[in-house]
């Protein structure tokens, strides 16, 4: 504790020291995330911070309300063709990007072919289903389908409807973005911070108070929630558990929370290079042995304080797609070393987990160790920076990752990339004919009862093969400064700043 201590008095005074004096003139709300962003580009970005960023950095096409209903930005109307295969936008008249540029329907078209098409875009299963898109006009641009997509107006609300300057895509995008957000870019110190100023000529600059806006990455929880005690931070998003009773009493803090529509975990190693070459990657009943391992009420207790609760599966119960009859396996460490057995494993299994480097993420991953040991894992943690272990993942070297996904408004944004060949977020290369049949389907049917029989068969396959490890759904937790009004919580945990003020 006084070692945690020292750290955040060390920390708080090099706080104090970095404010440059430029700042104390200005208006400046400074916000603490839990990691530092990955690249601020949204076509090959994947954080959930980074999402956060560009709330503030890079306007889109459409977005979603706190009733997760899809409401116009750049895009001010929308229409599908009666067979479903041209979706139809007409764009705001009169929006520029931060080099000045206009938005219009050519700017667009760049934008999303770049999405489609970018050797290293993570949006390209995303809008997989966009054949080629027209500029019909100076306003109004044209997606033609290769086949229905009842998913691409949820992805266009969201990093794949994102719009950059084209005059800056051949440039370094993810150092130094030109975007078409309410801020355009200052500066990143990474592992530090990112600051953004004010852009006076975007289209509804007047509900934007601040002149700068400064994002400071603390992975440390406690030292995150002493920032925002000691007026260093204005507001801080995902409130530990542990700390949400001590913020609530605190007279100068105020806490917010909403349900999540994502979940946590971890992702898993399928096929994806030498780290797949073990039973675990290769036999679904070792996988299966891991989860039976795990208490998932006692990790909401003991890590949560009983705030997260358990899961198996990628939609929150509140969900529509949700499966009922899928019920969250209970601990079973028999069973879990009976299927050892079964698969020829001899234990101990000796296995590679990554996790974040943070307290929350350390003492999880403690817990998980722990478990799984009992039924005859000896899994082996790797701490590191969250924009290390995406690389890492993505580079197939892991066994198990913890990972989570902040959700989406249709199911497909929770489940597709993720279990898709060729899906851009399917680190562990999960791979079953079947799941791309079934998801690749749904994504072509809007009635609600058939696309839900398409769902409920893939998740059957994906939690019996233990595709990814589901563990929890997580709520959303903000501590905010008394003096800071304004801020709407949403379910899909981003930090909107329309109508924020400081008093």
């Amino acid at each position: 504790m006084k070692t945690k201590i020292a750290f955040a008095a060390a920390l708080l005074a090099a706080t104090a020291a970095f404010a440059p004096q430029a700042f104390a003139q200005q208006s400046v709300l400074r916000i603490g995330l839990q990691e530092d962003p990955d690249m601020l580009d949204p076509h090959r970005a994947r954080t959930f911070v980074g999402r956060i960023v560009f709330k503030g950095l890079c306007d889109k096409l459409l977005d979603i309300d706190p009733e997760l209903k899809l409401v116009p930005r750049l895009a001010t109307e929308w229409s599908f063709s009666g067979d479903g295969l041209t979706l139809t936008m007409k764009l705001r008249a009169g929006a520029k990007f931060h080099d000045g540029a206009p938005i219009n329907a050519a700017a667009v078209k760049a934008n999303v072919d770049r999405a489609r098409t970018h050797p290293e875009s993570l949006r390209r299963s995303e809008v997989a289903s966009v054949a080629e898109v027209t500029a019909v006009d100076d306003l109004t641009v044209a997606f033609k389908l290769r086949n229905r997509d009842a998913t691409l107006l949820s992805q266009l609300a969201d990093r794949a409807g994102m719009l950059l300057s084209p005059a800056s895509l051949d440039g370094d995008v993810a150092t130094r973005p030109v975007c078409s957000g309410p801020y355009r870019f200052v500066e990143r110190v990474q592992n530090d911070r990112i600051v953004l100023e004010r852009f006076a000529d975007h289209w509804e600059a007047q509900n934007y108070a601040f002149d700068r806006i400064v994002y400071r990455a603390i992975p440390d929880t406690t030292v995150r929630l002493a920032n925002l005690r000691s007026g260093e931070l204005d507001m801080i998003e995902r409130l530990a558990a542990t700390d949400i009773k001590s913020a609530q009493g605190d007279r100068n803090l105020r806490v917010v929370s909403t349900p999540g529509i994502g979940y946590q975990g971890a992702m898993l190693n399928h096929n994806h290079g030498d780290a797949s070459n073990n039973p675990f990657g290769k036999d679904k009943r070792v996988r299966q042995a891991l989860s039976l391992a795990l208490d998932r009420d006692v990790i909401n207790q003991v890590v949560f304080e009983g705030t997260h609760p358990p899961t198996n599966q990628p939609f929150p119960s509140a969900s529509p797609y949700f499966v009922k009859e899928i019920e969250v396996p209970k601990r079973d460490v028999a069973k879990a070393r009976a299927l050892l057995r079964e698969a020829g494993v001899t234990t101990p299994l000796k296995l590679d987990m990554m996790v974040t480097n943070n307290p929350v993420d350390a003492q999880l991953g403690q817990v998980i160790q722990a478990m799984a040991a009992e039924a005859g894992f000896d899994l082996q943690l790797r701490s590191m920076e969250f924009a290390t272990q995406l690389r890492e993942s993505q580079q197939g070297r892991f066994q198990i990752s913890r990972v989570g996904w902040s959700g989406r408004i249709d199911p497909d944004g929770n489940i597709h990339q993720f279990v898709t060949v060729g899906g851009g977020q399917n680190d562990g290369r999960y791979a079953n004919p079947e799941v791309d049949r079934l998801l690749n389907e749904a994504r072509t049917v809007y009635d609600f009862a058939e696309r839900k029989k398409l769902y409920d068969q893939a998740i059957r396959i994906i939690t019996d093969e233990v595709a990814l490890l589901y563990l929890y759904n997580q709520p959303w937790y903000f501590a905010l400064r008394t003096n800071v009004s304004g801020f709407t919580v949403s379910p899909d945990g981003m930090i909107r700043l329309a109508g924020i003020r400081k008093q």
